[in-house]
């Protein structure tokens, strides 16, 4: 592959649009770039937690083929048709799910994000990721949007949250408790 960005600016944003993958031209504001933007900020999340060292090998390895699907995530929703996120995609997501989650405690509380920096990371992904998938309904509201990239995203957030409790407990033990009565 040659190189595919030989200069970075092209001032042909600056009228308020931007460039569909398709070559149409939208306001910056539209939904669906509202929609890819939030799963670009989600991959952008995991790759702050991916950043945290001593990351465990089945973390590191399960979050870096999701960024990998993130990216063919806002390929999807960047060109009006284009599909890349099948049911094997979520199925694979469920999978991890029950891995990271069989060791885990059953949650009896609700649980503060922290726990440590990765963890408190990866929190920070779950929050980005649920708008991200909060802005893909906003897009399927007035667009095509297909079934599996609302799943994965559905999924994709459960994941961080169970990935976050494992990082807690392997950066500092255990979960912060959120405590009902405080006075």
């Amino acid at each position: 592959m040659g190189n595919r960005l030989s200069k970075i600016y092209t001032r042909t944003g600056d009228d308020g649009t931007t460039g569909l993958g398709d070559g149409s031209r939208v306001p910056k504001d539209d939904p669906r770039v509202e929609a890819y933007g939030c799963v670009d900020e989600c991959n952008s999340a995991i790759g702050l937690v991916l950043a945290a060292p001593g990351i465990p090998a089945p973390v590191r390895e399960v979050l870096t083929g999701v960024q990998h699907e993130l990216f063919d995530l806002g390929g999807e929703l960047c060109i009006p048709g284009h599909r890349a996120i099948e049911a094997k995609h979520v199925a694979a997501l469920e999978a991890a799910l029950d891995r990271f989650n069989e060791g885990l405690p059953p949650l009896k509380e609700f649980i503060l994000p922290g726990g440590g920096p990765a963890a408190a990371a990866c929190h920070l992904a779950r929050a980005t990721c649920r708008r991200a998938e909060r802005r893909c309904w906003t897009l399927a509201r007035v667009q095509t949007v297909a079934a599996e990239p609302l799943q994965y995203l559905n999924r994709l957030s459960d994941l961080l949250f169970v990935i976050a409790r494992v990082l807690a407990r392997h950066e500092s033990g255990g979960e912060v408790l959120w405590k009902h009565e405080r006075r």
